[in-house]
């Protein structure tokens, strides 16, 4: 499964939405702008799109809720040590409250993983954000690893996901 992000406006990656109703696409807006993602197994419909490879799923990604997208960039050497943590963290999230769906995407093209997830709403994320196990992206995370495993400081975009 790969997933595709493109940015534009609302309006115009909307159209682009409701020109495909067969593929899995979701368009979601923030201050900055929008932004339209395809969810596929096939080819993408978009023209230069930014390029995912899924390595973990939970759940659906639907029209609805609140994406978080933690960005992070990881050296070539990182690379398995990230995955593989990342994967333990994902099977922990899958019976956060709130969660609707969750998806690590291994770059295509660059070096900087996405860390999605969709929830239901804001107050559920604030509330996994509060507990215990709350997954902060930062060196000290990568258990055991001695090397330099990001290339720079992660960050996070959140985005609205509505009709």
């Amino acid at each position: 499964m790969n997933i595709y992000m493109t940015a534009g406006t609302f309006d115009f990656l909307k159209r682009m939405e409701n020109m495909y109703p067969n593929e899995k696409m979701v368009t979601m807006i923030n201050e900055n702008g929008a932004l339209l993602l395809h969810e596929t197994m096939g080819k993408t419909k978009f023209n230069q799109p930014r390029r995912y490879e899924v390595f973990e799923s939970v759940g659906e990604i639907k029209k609805e809720g609140l994406a978080v997208m933690n960005h992070v960039s990881v050296t070539d050497e990182g690379r398995p040590v990230f995955e593989h943590q990342c994967k333990g963290e994902a099977g922990n999230l899958k019976s956060t409250p709130g969660l609707m769906a969750l998806r690590l995407l291994r770059p295509l093209s660059t070096n900087t993983y996405v860390f999605l997830t969709v929830w239901e709403t804001e107050v559920y994320y604030q509330g996994w954000q509060n507990s215990t196990s709350f997954f902060k992206i930062d060196q000290n995370n990568i258990i055991g690893s001695q090397q330099k495993v990001f290339t720079s400081a992660p960050y996070v975009s959140k985005y609205s996901i509505t009709e």
